[in-house]
Formats: C-alpha cells, sequence, structure tokens
C-alpha cells in the first residue's frame, strides 16, 4: 500500500508532483490529469524544475538522486553525512538543506559553490526565488555569538546547532553568492517562507501564525501586514500568484486564505519619523472599514470560521435572515463607524511600530477545506492557477481541491472540482462539483 510522503508544486504552478512510498507520480493541473509515474523507489522528498523532465529527489534520507523522468535515466547522484530536510532549485542553482547546513550547487555542471552553517532547522524551512536574475535564498537566521576573548582550549568540543530564538530571515543572493541582508521578520522562530515569482517580495510567517507580514528584496523594506486569525495556528504554506497581487495561505486550520497585495495607501512620513494614514472621507464610505481596520476580539481561530463573516458585505447579507433594523441596531452601527473613524485617525498620530497594532489587514478571500478522516484540519500546500481565479489545494490525505474565487469582490470560494486519490490507491477520476 503507497503512502503519501510530500506533495508539492512546480515553480509556475502548472504541474504536482507527488512523492509516495512506492515512487513518484506527477499530475497536470490544468488539465488536472496524471502525466508520469514511477512505481519502484521510496520518495521522501521531490522537486521539480518547471515543466522539464528534469527532477530531484530524495530517497533514503541522504540520497539525492537528479533523474530525467522523459529519459527515465539517472543524472546523478549524491550522498550526504546527515537528513536532507528540504531540496530546492531554478535553472541556475540547486539548493539542499540538512537540518543545520545548506549546500549551494550550480545546476549546470553540479559544483558546489558554496556551503554555510544554518541554525537548527529541522522543518527544512527556505525558499528559494524561481527567477534567475533575481536569484535570492531566504533561510532562518539566528545572531552569531561574540567571539571570545580567551580561546578555547583543543579538547573543548564546538558548540552543537542551536534553534532560532527569533524571526530573522537571513537573504542570500545567489549569483553573487554572498549576503544581502538579515530581515527582522518576526519576534517568535519562523514557521514558513515565500518568494515571489520576480525575486521582488518575500512573505514570512512565525510559529505563531498570526501574522504574516510581506517584505521587499533585496532591502528589507516592510511592505504589507496582514493577520490571518486571533488564534495561533502553525502556517505550512504561502504561495503568491503569478501577478503578485495575491497571497494564498494554508494553516493548521480548515480555513485557506487569500490575501490581496493592494497598492500602498496614500501615506507620509514627517521629519520625526511618524506615519500619517489619510482617513477615509467619511466612515460610511469604508464598509470593511471594521474588520481592516481594529484588532478582532472573537475568540474564534480564524475570522473566516465565524458565523457571520465580515470579508464581503453581498456574503454576509445573504448569509443571514432579512429583518427590519432597531435603534439598537441602528446605534451600535454608529458607534462602530465613530470608533473606526477614530482609530484611523489617531494612527496617524502614533510611531509606525504602533499603528501595525491598529492597522492588520483580513484576507480578501478564504475558503474552507473538508477535514480529514480523523475529523481534524488536514495539512495542505496551496497555489493560484495563472489562466484562471483558481485556487488549487493540495492535502496530505490525497485530495485535490480546486476552488473559484470573485477577484472582484472577495469572499468565500467555491469548491468547483476535487480528486481524491494523488497517490494512486484508488484509480479513481476527478468530480465536477454541481453549483
Amino acid at each position: 500500500m503507497a503512502g503519501l510522503n510530500y506533495v508539492t508544486f512546480n515553480q509556475d504552478h502548472s504541474l504536482l508532483a507527488v512523492a509516495t512510498t512506492r515512487g513518484l507520480r506527477v499530475y497536470s493541473t490544468d488539465p488536472f490529469e496524471l502525466t508520469n509515474h514511477s512505481t519502484d523507489d521510496d520518495i521522501s522528498l521531490v522537486e521539480q524544475l518547471f515543466s522539464t523532465s528534469l527532477v530531484v529527489m530524495i530517497l533514503t534520507p541522504r540520497l539525492l538522486r537528479i533523474v530525467n523522468t522523459k529519459r527515465h535515466s539517472t543524472i546523478c547522484e549524491l550522498t550526504f553525512h546527515g537528513m536532507v530536510v528540504a531540496v530546492k532549485m531554478n535553472r541556475r542553482r540547486l539548493v539542499v538543506l540538512l537540518e543545520d547546513i545548506v549546500f549551494m550547487y550550480d545546476i549546470g555542471n553540479m559544483k558546489l559553490l558554496h556551503q554555510q552553517m544554518t541554525p537548527l532547522n529541522p522543518a527544512g524551512i527556505c525558499a528559494l526565488s524561481s527567477n534567475s536574475e533575481h536569484n535570492y535564498l531566504a533561510l532562518p537566521h539566528f545572531q552569531k555569538a561574540a567571539p571570545s576573548p580567551q580561546a578555547q582550549p583543543s579538547h573543548v568540543p564546538k558548540l552543537a546547532a542551536k534553534e532560532p530564538t527569533s524571526g530573522d530571515v537571513l537573504l542570500y543572493d545567489l549569483n553573487k553568492m554572498e549576503e544581502v541582508t538579515v530581515i527582522q521578520a518576526h519576534q517568535a522562530p519562523l514557521s514558513c517562507i515565500a518568494i515571489n515569482n520576480d525575486g521582488t517580495l518575500i512573505a514570512t510567517s512565525s510559529e505563531k501564525g498570526t501574522v504574516i507580514r510581506i517584505f521587499s528584496i533585496p532591502d528589507g523594506k516592510k511592505l504589507y501586514q496582514f493577520r490571518r486569525g486571533s488564534m495561533p495556528a502553525r502556517i505550512f504554506c504561502m504561495t503568491f500568484n503569478a501577478t503578485s497581487t495575491l497571497l494564498c495561505v494554508s494553516s493548521a486550520t480548515e480555513t485557506v486564505h487569500v490575501f490581496k497585495l493592494a497598492p500602498p495607501s496614500t501615506s507620509t512620513q514627517d521629519g520625526n519619523g511618524m506615519q500619517a494614514v489619510s482617513p477615509p472621507s467619511s466612515p460610511l464610505q469604508s464598509p470593511k472599514a471594521g474588520r481592516a481596520r481594529s484588532i478582532s476580539s472573537s475568540t474564534s481561530e480564524d475570522p473566516s470560521e465565524s458565523a457571520n463573516h465580515d470579508g464581503d458585505p453581498s456574503t454576509a447579507a445573504s448569509a443571514r435572515q432579512p429583518r427590519q433594523p432597531g435603534f439598537m441596531s441602528f446605534m451600535r452601527r454608529t458607534s462602530q463607524n465613530v470608533s473606526t473613524g477614530l482609530v484611523t485617525r489617531a494612527a496617524g498620530y502614533l510611531p509606525s511600530s504602533m499603528t501595525e497594532m491598529w492597522e492588520p489587514q483580513r484576507d480578501f478571500a478564504w475558503m474552507r477545506v473538508p477535514r480529514g478522516a480523523n475529523g481534524l484540519p488536514v495539512r495542505s500546500v496551496v497555489a493560484m492557477a495563472n489562466n484562471a481565479p483558481h485556487v488549487m489545494v493540495a492535502t496530505n490525505e490525497g485530495d485535490f481541491y480546486v476552488y473559484i474565487v470573485d477577484l472582484e469582490k472577495g469572499g468565500e470560494g467555491t469548491l468547483v472540482r476535487r480528486y481524491d486519490d494523488l497517490h494512486g490507491l484508488k484509480h479513481r477520476r476527478g468530480q465536477d462539483i454541481d453549483e
């Protein structure tokens, strides 16, 4: 019986690779169909090079094999001294990550260009740009201890790698083979990193998983900050769309979030470094202001998991029974609108570090993924289609879902297709969902 070990999309989301205990299965995503498979190896990790036949597989925990799937031939094999926890590649570089060291290769001749110690990273947290010109690698970073004034005796063993205590990100230029900058992204250790197709943006999340931040590359300037939910949840996957206008996020909840990277709002910095935010002309003109400009006091894990999801007014209106608004309802809405206006104006007089607490942006769209066989949320990877407003979700239980999203209004996405046999056990076809 084949078990599912690893699932990943290729760089342009046109293919989905599934590593199982009995081989590799590769699917095209549009249309969704099996395009290649092997049934002879236990594969723990896999990485594809766009839509080419070049595939990197991790067989035993220490054995890396590069194969040509079209010719069914092995190009080369590498054996490492420890367990391989992640492998990434683009058209110029191959990156192999062990728990405490990273190896960087020239993919043209497999020459080792550089190796570098890292903080303890058993989850293999890293991101590699798919753009060969803006060729950046992002890794968790730790502050090096100050050198001791006294030399250590030769018999004293070297200290082992330590787990990172902060959410700093090291950005490395793989063309120049040099460190670029360290981004102070979070206070808690990182859980996920993603780089967009152009190699100009990086998204980060910490182990808490409540806040997602986006920085520019290579200068590390913070551009966006999003709030996933109020309760902590580990984020498993973050993916930009092809035009870097949307960010899709999956976590240890049943909700997949889509955040919109809107153009920067009109804001200025005064001479004291204070951020002045232009408020809306009237609180009543901003129906989403209460959601986008305030910290949620809800106790639910995700705002999308509550009964009244306030992401889109039309969605919320259709979800409740029509009723005639009373005096108390009018007063409550008026109070909320006035509070929103006051918060927005007050944020203009606060330092930028404090306005972050007042101005988290919520998701633009969301979708609910069915729970697993044990009744718990599944682990999933997500991607957005290039030619349609579709969000694709592949789970660790072998299910593949396609949701359609309204790119104008947002709101809850609609499940339009599913396929429940990624590991090839049932030999069943996909199913269209009647709308």
